[in-house]
């Protein structure tokens, strides 16, 4: 028998863990060299899954044995829940299992029903894997510091802080959340010592990415990414249990959990059967009772997928755009996920990027390994090579200003960390606080982004509109996470935020913000403009309102009437829908009162200069 002796007085390690959807796993450095670290039977991979069983609580393969048999309470494919409300009608198609509406007062998260009183949110079924996690790493290596934790690219900032909350709920130093293309980059890299320009193209169970990256003698700087956070290998089960499903007669809305967990199983026993056989036959019950043989062929299975792969595509092609490069300006393809392995994949990577990917890395275990080389290079320990990571943000982030306006202050693709702030002012006369609005997305108007957080700046003294000055502040930390700063530069008084929703982007929602962008362009342009228009009208508005009241003594025979009619139309083009109708209109109204406002400056200079002598207002200039 061989026992590894551990040092009581060494120090933590630090590991890195792969979060996937479908499995898990957890690396470390050891002798300079990143390595997976193996259970008792010699595995690598963690299926994430958890089975809640009265007190007992029971994670990976022994709780993929319990899924058949107790579906509602064993959970799958918990990361593509993580960050996403409780109102979501898409979590309901995701798995058999009972969710529980929210009560008032509680956060709008998913939660899963694992006992007769007992729930659980995805957060803290993530954490019990983690934990496993955690123990595997203990067994190994001995006490363990701190932990890199890697997240798909896409990953919005709700399913960003998700992750890490998992981390910590599971006792984890999480020292960084790393996007799951860069951890592959960075191990391939190193492992290879390549340089150049490279595609990562990641498909996991439940997530897709697709990241381009400069690797220049340890420098890995993010280009541009794209993907989408619910796309992985479970839609390509999903497609194949539903091709089972109709073939045998059952309706989706009347499957027992218990029949809807099995075809889950089966199809993902089929998916991987077929990435070497032809074709997969499986005996299963009909809706009559019956039991029948149905068989799929990879031909058909290629068939069923090919709306999969073709969006995957759309962010590969997006992403070669973004990064201003054309796919025979790549250096290579790298291959991330387990769902990379079936064959139509790889032919699909072949075409849209025009050469063979790189497949000499185990896909189930690159990322890992790359997480393991940040976490050791975050605890300050030398490797044979270091490295510099600069990844990116994947949509824009900004806030609400006039007429639903969004002023993007950090655009996507920006290198993180970052920060960049913006100065803004009051609309309105005696306004004493600014409601702040930030949002996240590449539309113009805010309605059509995602809502990050609202806060209110208090405690403003009332004075003249334009007379107060904002400025706001985004900062993006490494991990991709968002702070806040308000501060009104008069007073001082300032407010910092961390910005933390409580639920995470539907379906394609990512993906569907950056076709909107391109597909809605001159109509989000066109509305920008007359939402601009407006605010500027109508604060013209007010300022001749205002003025008409306190001086109509200086006005002129039949002057207010031109101005009046001046007036009228400018409301009128308001309510239209053309920018440039405001604009002519502003104008008009600015020559009709131009003669009145020369008057009121001219008193206004009298005034000030009555009973004064030359030489002091000299003194005063």
């Amino acid at each position: 028998m061989l026992l590894e002796i551990f040092d009581p007085t060494a120090r933590p390690r630090p590991i890195g863990i792969d979060l996937g959807t479908t499995h898990s796993l957890v690396a470390a450095v050891r002798n300079e060299r990143p390595e997976v670290l193996l259970d008792c039977n010699q595995e690598a991979l963690v299926p994430s899954i958890v089975a809640y069983d009265g007190e007992e609580i029971i994670v990976g393969t022994p709780a993929k044995a319990r899924a058949a048999i107790h579906p509602t309470t064993t959970i799958v494919s918990v990361k593509r829940f993580m960050g996403r409300g409780g109102d979501d009608p898409e979590t309901r198609r995701m798995g058999p299992y009972e969710f529980v509406t929210p009560k008032d007062g509680e956060a709008n998260v998913v939660r899963f029903r694992v006992g007769r009183d007992e729930t659980v949110t995805p957060v803290e079924v993530s954490s019990e894997i983690l934990l496993e996690l955690k123990r595997r790493a203990e067994d190994e290596i001995g006490t363990v510091g701190g932990v890199v934790i890697t997240v798909p690219a896409y990953f919005d900032d709700a399913q960003r802080q998700a992750t890490k909350d998992a981390g910590r709920l599971a006792g984890l130093d999480v020292l960084r959340l790393l996007n799951e293309p860069t951890a592959a980059a960075l191990a391939y890299g190193l492992d290879k010592k390549k340089n150049g320009t490279f595609a990562v193209y990641d498909l996991g169970g439940g997530t897709f990415d697709v990241t381009i990256l400069l690797l220049d003698d340890g420098v890995f700087q993010v280009k541009s990414t794209g993907g989408d956070s619910a796309l992985g290998g479970d839609d390509m089960d999903q497609a194949i249990a539903h091709f089972f499903a109709t073939t045998l007669g059952w309706e989706e809305t009347k499957m027992p959990p218990a029949f809807k967990r099995l075809l889950l199983d089966t199809a993902r026993t089929a998916k991987h059967a077929l990435t070497d056989a032809e074709t997969f036959t499986v005996d299963l019950p009909t809706a009559a009772g019956e039991t029948r043989a149905v068989a799929i062929t990879r031909a058909h299975f290629e068939e069923l997928i090919v709306g999969l792969l073709e969006r995957t595509g759309k962010a590969a092609k997006r992403a070669l755009r973004d990064a201003e490069l054309a796919a025979k300006d790549l250096d290579g393809v790298i291959l991330v996920g387990g769902s990379t392995r079936v064959p139509a994949v790889r032919a699909y990577v072949k075409k849209i990027f025009e050469q063979e990917p790189l497949v000499d890395l185990d896909p189930d275990q690159v990322v890992a390994l790359g997480a393991a080389i940040q976490a050791e290079m975050l605890a300050g320990d030398q490797l044979e090579e270091q490295a510099l990571l600069l990844d990116v943000i994947p949509l824009s982030l900004g806030i609400e200003v006039g007429g639903g306006v969004v002023d993007k202050i950090l655009p996507r693709n920006t290198t993180i960390p970052t920060a960049a702030r913006a100065s803004y002012t009051t609309q309105e006369d005696k306004q004493t606080g600014f409601e702040i609005h930030v949002v996240q997305g590449e539309r113009e108007l805010a309605a059509d982004c995602r809502s990050l957080a609202r806060f209110t700046l208090r405690g403003i003294p009332p004075m003249a509109a334009g007379m107060a000055k904002l400025e706001v502040t985004l900062r993006v930390n490494a991990d991709g996470l968002l702070d806040v700063e308000a501060k009104e530069l008069t007073t001082g008084i300032e407010q910092t935020v961390s910005v933390k929703p409580t639920y995470g982007l539907d379906d394609e929602a990512v993906e569907k913000m950056l076709m909107d962008a391109i597909d809605f362009g001159e109509d989000d342009l066109l509305r920008r403009r007359l939402a601009e228009a407006r605010v500027e009208g109508q604060r013209i508005l007010r300022g001749t309102e205002k003025a008409l009241a306190a001086d109509a003594a200086l006005l002129e025979e039949g002057e207010r009437a031109g101005i009046d009619i001046a007036m009228a139309n400018l409301r009128a083009a308001i309510e239209g829908t053309e920018p440039s109708r405001v604009t002519a209109a502003i104008e008009s109204l600015d020559k009709a009162t131009n003669p009145f406002a020369g008057r009121r400056m001219n008193r206004a200079i009298a005034q000030a200069v009555e009973g004064r002598k030359l030489d002091e207002i000299e003194k005063g200039v």
